[in-house]
C-alpha cells in the first residue's frame, strides 16, 4: 500500500496496450462493499479468501497488468501462484514514505490504528522476505509515478512481455 502500484501500474499498462485490473477494485465490485466494509462485517480472512479467488478464477489469464493488494502475495501458496500466470514486480517503499502517501486515507484497513508507522513498519517487516521474492524489486523512493512506470514497463519488455500478462 502506498507504494503507487495503482497510478503507476495503469500508466504501465496503458503503455504496453495491457488491461489495467485493481484487485481490490474487482472485489469490491463483486461484494458491493468497500474493503473497510469487508474488514469489518466479515473480516481479514474472508477478504484474503476473496483475493485468492480473484486470482486463481477472477481476470483474463492473458493481457492484463494486474495491481494486488499487499497482503495478497503473502498468503501461502500465493506468491507461487502469481508467478505461474506471469511476472510479479514489487513496488517498494520504506515504512515513513508509505506512512506519508497513506496518512490521509482512512480507508485502509490495517492502517486503522494507534500507531499506523509501527503497523508499516510491522507489516513490512512481516512481508519483506516474500515481497524480494518477486521477479522485479521496484524502489519508489523519491520517483514519480511515471518514472515507475516506465520501469515497469522496461521490466516487462526486457523479460519479452511487451503486451505479456
Amino acid at each position: 500500500m502506498g507504494t503507487g502500484k495503482s497510478v503507476a501500474g495503469k500508466m504501465a499498462a496503458r503503455k504496453l496496450g495491457l488491461q489495467f485490473i485493481d484487485s481490490d477494485e474487482k472485489i469490491e465490485k463483486e461484494a458491493q462493499q468497500d474493503i473497510s466494509a469487508i474488514f469489518d462485517k466479515k473480516g481479514e480472512a474472508a477478504f484474503r479468501k476473496m483475493e485468492k479467488r480473484f486470482i486463481l478464477e477472477g481476470h483474463p489469464d492473458h493481457g492484463c497488468l494486474v495491481s494486488c493488494g499487499g497482503g495478497l502475495p503473502v498468503q501461502e501458496g500465493m506468491l507461487e501462484a502469481l508467478k505461474e500466470r506471469g511476472l510479479v514486480v514489487t513496488l517498494w517503499a520504506n515504512p515513513e514514505t508509505i506512512y506519508e502517501r497513506t496518512k490521509e486515507n482512512s480507508t485502509r484497513p490495517l492502517l486503522q490504528v494507534a500507531d499506523p508507522l509501527g503497523k508499516i513498519t510491522e507489516l513490512l517487516r512481516l512481508r519483506e522476505s516474500t515481497y524480494l521474492t518477486a521477479d522485479k524489486v521496484i524502489s519508489t523512493e523519491q520517483r514519480s509515478a511515471k518514472s515507475v512506470s516506465e520501469l515497469i514497463v522496461r521490466t516487462y519488455q526486457e523479460n519479452n512481455l511487451p503486451g505479456g500478462n
